[in-house]
């Protein structure tokens, strides 16, 4: 009798014990208090360009584990490869911080990549804001100059496949909070107009060079107010 009795004692001791421990893997992994922040660099970058940007975040009270940084590179195609990666990197962040929606500051080529995702990639029901710095959302005549040997060059190209790709129907499509910054003395955008979008909150940065806006501190401000707005 003792012997029947002992089993189901035993198991449910055992389950007893093993209720806390499943409850305490539940909450292991809690979602991250602010929307996690994807950097991306431009043409012939790194994610290294981003530190004074980063440091600025930071000091503003974000976490390392909310900032990420995308490296990629840029002698691929915008559409054919680059979008793909980048919507799989999007997946991990949000997969890494348990939040459903990512923000995405681009810089120059990288609002390229990062848009098309968004727009033809299925990202409008992961991204919450999009600021693009500097970003050749119209294309540049200045990329004629290496669009005989770079993939990046020619997708940068005023017409180009993804130019038009980007440029039909809406611009700024789904529930995502656009914005961009641009400068009248942006030697690598031209137009300068080519950086602005409708149905973007578009911003003039003043009289800045292509790579200044980068470290530029009202820049800086203002993209960090974006985000959480």
């Amino acid at each position: 009798m003792l012997r029947r009795i002992s089993v189901p004692l035993t198991i449910a001791a055992a389950a007893a014990l093993l209720t806390p421990l499943t409850a305490a893997r539940a909450v292991e992994a809690p979602k991250s208090a602010r929307t996690p922040v994807i950097f991306v660099h431009g043409y012939n970058a790194d994610p290294g360009v981003w530190g004074s940007l980063r440091d600025d975040f930071k000091a503003s009270g974000y976490t390392d584990a909310e900032l990420f940084s995308w490296g990629y590179d840029t002698s691929k195609s915008v559409n054919e490869v680059l979008s793909g990666r980048f919507a799989a990197y999007v997946d991990e962040v949000r997969a890494r911080s348990g939040a459903e929606e990512v923000d995405i500051v681009a810089h120059s080529f990288g609002s390229l990549v990062t848009r098309w995702y968004v727009k033809h990639g299925g990202g409008t029901g992961k991204v919450a804001h999009w600021a693009s710095l500097a970003g050749p959302n119209h294309g540049t005549a200045t990329a004629w100059a290496c669009a005989a040997w770079s993939q990046a060059c020619r997708d940068m190209t005023p017409g180009s496949y993804v130019q038009d790709g980007l440029a039909e129907g809406d611009e700024t499509p789904g529930d995502v909070a656009y914005a961009t910054w641009w400068s009248n003395c942006d030697e690598i955008i031209n137009p300068d107009d080519s950086v602005r979008l409708g149905g973007a909150t578009n911003n003039a940065a003043g009289c800045l060079k292509h790579n200044d806006l980068l470290g530029d501190d009202g820049v800086s401000a203002g993209v960090r107010d974006f985000v959480r707005g």
